[in-house]
Order: C-alpha cells, then structure tokens, then sequence
C-alpha cells in the first residue's frame, strides 16, 4: 500500500451463509483510493455497495482478500482496534439523519458530544466544534435542534458529527437519499468543498447516476466486482471518459451498453495490436 493511498481493497471477497443458502455478495472486488481523493460509488441493488462499505467502516469483516483504511488493516482486527479506528480514522454518515444525531441535542452539542468520547475537552473542544460547524456550513444554525431543520440541513449536522474527530477518511451511505434535487445539490457541494479545503479523502456509496455526476471519479460495482470507471476532468461539462478495470486474474467487465450495442454475448474476438485491443462479436454472434 502507498502512504498516499487512503483505501486500498485486494481481491475482497464476502460470503454470507444461512442454513443451506450461500450468497455471496463480494467475488474479488478491488479497489484504490488515494489520500484527499473523493469518489462515488454506484451500483444496482445486490450489487455489494452496501457490503463494500461495511466491510471499510469495520462494521463487518471480509470472507478473504484484504481492506486497508486509513493505514489500518480491518482484517482481523481486535474490539480495542475497532474502537480506535471509529474514534480517530473514519467518519460515517448514514442516510438516516436519526442514526448520526441525537435528538434532544443542538448541532453544536452533537458534535461536541463525538469529542468528549474521544476526550477532548475544554477550549480545545468548544474550538473543535465552531471549526466543524463553520466547515459545513451550519454557524447559524449551532443552536437548532434537529427536528428544526430541513432534511438538508440535518444532513449537513450529521456530515459535521462525522468530521468531529478530524478524520481521515469519511464514508457515506446514500447521503443524498432522503433529498430533493436541490438540497441534494447543496449537500454534495458542502462534501466537495470539505474535501478540498480539510483535504479528507471521501467514498460516497449512491444508486442515483444524477448525484455520481457531480463527483470526479466514479467506480461501479457489477456482480461484487469492481467493473467500470468515470473520470471527470470537469465536472458538469460532459459524461467523463469511461475505463474498465482489469482486476488480477485479468478479468475486465464491459460495461451492458456496449454489450447491447455491438451483441456481445458468449463469446467475443480478440485482436492485439500496438496501443489497444479490439473486442469483436463472435463468429457465432
């Protein structure tokens, strides 16, 4: 792993078994994200997003491969571990606001509620709370209570109850979710701009292609495999150039539209020659 990669997954592989079922929701996915990048993730439902993102919080372990965060290896690790990488390298926003705020306190007090956790105290963490509410946006809202806030809002307290600690890495499950278009829009520019100016390195697990436009680098899931990739020179000027990846075992997914588009199917042909390879249909096509 280099020190300036954040997430690096190799060959992660998730099987989950219940009586005589086995399913399994991860078949080699790999992955690499660097220090301070932002990244979405998509994926259809059964895809492994969900699974992925688990596995990176330590809130569930591989079957086999490995999952390296924020310099700790997840594989294995111990109660105390666990507790350490919560608590200092990963912040986590759901998409249910409920599971990152406490109801009965401001947005000031949620936040400086995850630093005496941590065991911050005094100026340093009345200091701590004004940068992360400054941060994000939400000064003029430091004394509201939850329920007083629009979904948006309440959005941004949970994205500030996630950057408390200063953490390294932010993971965010469908953060855009429960939004309309508009606020979905504010809160991405909010995680954009946390991202540039804190410099945390973000993976943003989403279903909507309208929100993993407005991020640079795009990663799709297939199948529990990490299968295309959109890169974004400029975001909002055009669909980005689309890569696919090509794992280990030299495994590469095209992407359904091409497939369609072409009839691909059961068999394609190959041909090498000095800076690409064709991908032809098959006699049989």
């Amino acid at each position: 792993m280099s020190e300036t990669d954040d997430i690096v997954c190799r060959d992660l592989v998730r099987i989950y078994r219940s009586q005589d079922v086995e399913v399994q929701a991860l078949q080699g996915l790999t992955l690499t994200v660097r220090r301070g990048e932002m990244v979405a993730v998509v994926g259809e439902s059964g895809s492994g997003k969900s699974t992925l993102l688990g596995i990176l919080s330590a809130l569930d372990e591989p079957s086999a491969g490995t999952a390296v965060v924020a310099g700790t290896d997840l594989t294995g690790l111990s109660t105390k571990g666990r507790t350490a990488f919560h608590r200092h390298a990963v912040g986590f926003v759901w998409q249910q606001t409920a599971r990152n705020l406490i109801p009965y306190l401001t947005v000031a007090q949620n936040i400086a509620a995850v630093l005496a956790v941590a065991g911050v105290r005094g100026r340093a963490r009345s200091n701590r709370t004004d940068e992360v509410l400054a941060l994000v946006g939400m000064t003029d809202h430091a004394q509201a209570l939850p329920e007083d806030l629009t979904g948006g809002l309440q959005q941004l307290a949970a994205i500030g109850v996630a950057l408390a600690n200063s953490p390294r890495v932010l993971l965010a499950d469908e953060p855009t979710g429960a939004l309309d278009r508009a606020s979905a829009r504010a809160v991405l520019a909010t995680m954009r701009a946390v991202n540039e100016a804190a410099g945390v390195t973000m993976l943003v697990v989403t279903h909507d292609e309208q929100v993993a436009s407005q991020i640079r680098r795009t990663v799709r899931i297939r199948d529990g495999r990490t299968s295309t990739e959109t890169i974004r020179d400029d975001l909002g000027a055009g669909p980005g150039a689309e890569y696919a990846v090509v794992d280990a075992a030299g495994r590469l997914q095209l992407p359904e539209s091409f497939q369609r588009a072409l009839g691909l199917h059961d068999r394609v042909r190959l041909s090498l020659h000095d800076d690409h390879v064709a991908i032809r249909p098959g006699a049989d096509a």
